[in-house]
């Protein structure tokens, strides 16, 4: 695996109840690869996570693009999940924006747990195969936005990628500094 020294991440968060596990093993694989990471959330203050582990992030998601040392855009925007991520993530306004935004600029976007409903509606997901939870209102949430759930515990579509959860968590972010190393090589 190449390094990612140089690369800038966004990882965003529920307001509270996030996974630690999706957070904390993608977090901690791709800054030990080289990656500025950057975390938001909607708020912006201490989150509490869904086993009660405490987390502040550096900032509100609105002001995603004003963080210190960021120009331009970020290398890719990752979403956790958690059982926060329906009440503040879901219907987000400006989440779907910043995805399309960065996707669109041939960023990276991806999705674990919970939070794979933002790209589904989103319209990411349209006749691709999707990992996420097996949940049936998720799993609902997928089809409705054009995709189709997969078994496989990562997908990865060109440069969208989803996971199923935190025993996911370490494929997903490998999966995501292996895309991103394959970037800088095309």
């Amino acid at each position: 695996m190449g390094n990612l020294s140089g690369k800038n991440i966004l990882i965003v968060i529920p307001k509270n109840q996030f996974a630690e596990d999706e957070l904390f093993v993608t977090h901690d694989y791709l800054e030990a690869e080289g990656a500025r990471m950057v975390v938001l959330s909607p708020r912006g203050k201490e989150a509490v996570g869904m086993n009660k582990t405490r987390f502040q992030p550096q900032g509100m998601l609105i002001d995603w693009n004003k963080q210190a040392g960021i120009r331009n855009k970020y290398d890719a925007v990752l979403l956790v999940g958690g059982k926060g991520a329906p009440k503040s993530l879901w219907d987000d306004t400006i989440l779907p924006q910043i995805l399309t935004d960065h996707y669109r600029a041939g960023r990276v976007v991806g999705a674990i747990g919970q939070s794979v409903t933002v790209l589904a509606r989103a319209s990411f997901l349209n006749e691709k195969p999707t990992s996420g939870p097996e949940d049936e209102v998720l799993l609902q949430e997928i089809e409705a936005g054009g995709g189709y759930h997969s078994e496989d515990p990562v997908t990865c579509h060109e440069r969208i990628i989803t996971a199923n959860g935190g025993g996911a968590a370490r494929e997903f972010a490998t999966t995501v500094a292996r895309v991103l190393v394959e970037q800088d090589v095309d």
